[in-house]
């Protein structure tokens, strides 16, 4: 199967869509698949033996810690030329969207999928008065595929709600080797506690943006003088968050790729996620593997990944009491452990191979819904 991927983000950018698109690649062109990737120009032209083409980019005021691709003709030449069996569309919004118009002008079978809630963003930046537009913008574009899916149940849910018909949830997968218990880094822990045994450690790894909620965890700093916090990841709010943190044990670590992302997910006394703006928070899952216990605040893509008190620890967001209750657990060696083994036991489950082969049937699919439509046009015709 021939594939063309187009997306607003990817490689060597850091957040969960370019994880799984990531993996996706390598495990499509490994099975004998013919995949190329058209996303923002970052730097690459090739990821492990996939083609990227690297279109043009901007900035935002808003967001300007990452560049943006924009709309582009050259989807088009470079679809004419590669010849896809299917395009795929991720998170069609801006470069994205090319795909969409493209793929239809082309008549190409088409899927889109719906990964970063939008809407639910402009709540944390004031500007919560666009969403009936936002969410026409979105309709839009997701309703002109063959196919559409999205990365959660919960999701899938509300965009069929919105009049956005959804097909299906795309599958999670895990590193499992690479996400691990024995990337447990003792030197790491040391520095990250400063020195002190007495100290815990919990870790955030994510993108720093106002809808993640991280200065929520700034209050558990005035209960217990004992937490250390080290927060892994960059994004337009690190400033500010800087200033919320200063005079704490609060550690910013800035982005970590490969071995040294390993290591920061695998150290600490326990892994926590104060973001109820996922549309799935992929690294709930990678945490677990990590085997690292998960104190995350409720959501429903949330509670999808953890059984409460089994698999991981659940809080409700705003509510302080409730995250020290829920960080309070880290005194209990037995529950931690616990969680710990079940939750990488639970994670085991989602393999990159499993998830690639569901993802190639969202392809199939995607191609025998284009012929049967197509085929009835020009019955009709």
């Amino acid at each position: 199967m021939r594939i063309a991927i187009v997306t607003e983000t990817f490689v060597p950018a850091t957040d969960g869509i370019c994880t799984r698109l990531a993996n996706f690649v390598v495990q499509l062109k490994e099975i004998g698949h013919e995949v190329i990737v058209i996303s923002p120009d970052l730097g690459i032209s090739d990821y492990k033996g996939v083609p990227v083409y690297g279109l043009e980019t901007v900035t935002f005021p808003l967001y300007g810690s990452r560049p943006w691709g924009l709309p582009s003709r050259r989807v088009k030449s470079i679809f004419k030329k590669f010849k896809p069996d299917v395009v795929h569309a991720v998170n069609p919004i801006s470069l994205a969207s090319s795909a969409v118009h493209y793929a239809n002008k082309l008549n190409l079978p088409l899927i889109t999928s719906y990964h970063t809630h939008l809407p639910n963003y402009l709540d944390h930046y004031n500007m919560s008065l666009f969403k009936p537009v936002l969410w026409d913008y979105i309709r839009f574009w997701h309703t002109k595929s063959d196919v559409n899916i999205t990365v959660s149940q919960s999701l899938m849910d509300e965009l069929n709600d919105e009049k956005i018909p959804t097909q299906g949830v795309l599958p999670r997968g895990i590193d499992i080797e690479g996400r691990h218990p024995e990337y447990f880094d003792q030197d790491l822990y040391n520095k990250l506690t400063d020195n002190n045994p007495n100290n815990k450690l919990l870790v955030y790894v994510g993108r720093l943006a106002p809808e993640k909620d991280i200065d929520h965890l700034r209050a558990i700093f005035d209960v217990r003088d004992d937490l250390c916090l080290a927060i892994v990841g960059d994004g337009p709010d690190r400033e500010r968050l800087e200033e919320v943190f200063a005079g704490t044990k609060t550690h910013f670590l800035g982005f970590k790729h490969g071995e040294d992302l390993s290591k920061a997910f695998a150290t600490g006394d326990a892994f926590v996620f104060p973001s109820t703006s996922e549309t799935f928070g992929l690294v709930i899952s990678e945490a677990m593997a990590s085997g690292i216990p998960v104190i995350a605040a409720k959501s429903e893509p949330t509670v999808e990944q953890i059984t409460d008190m089994e698999t991981g620890l659940i809080y409700e967001s705003g509510n302080n009491k409730s995250l020290m209750d829920a960080i309070n657990n880290i005194d209990n060696p037995l529950l931690m452990q616990k969680l710990s083994l079940k939750g990488r036991s639970e994670a085991l489950k989602y393999t990159w191979d499993n998830a690639t082969l569901e993802l190639l049937d969202f392809y199939s699919q995607t191609i025998e819904a284009h012929q049967y439509k197509y085929n009835g046009i020009r019955k009709q015709a």
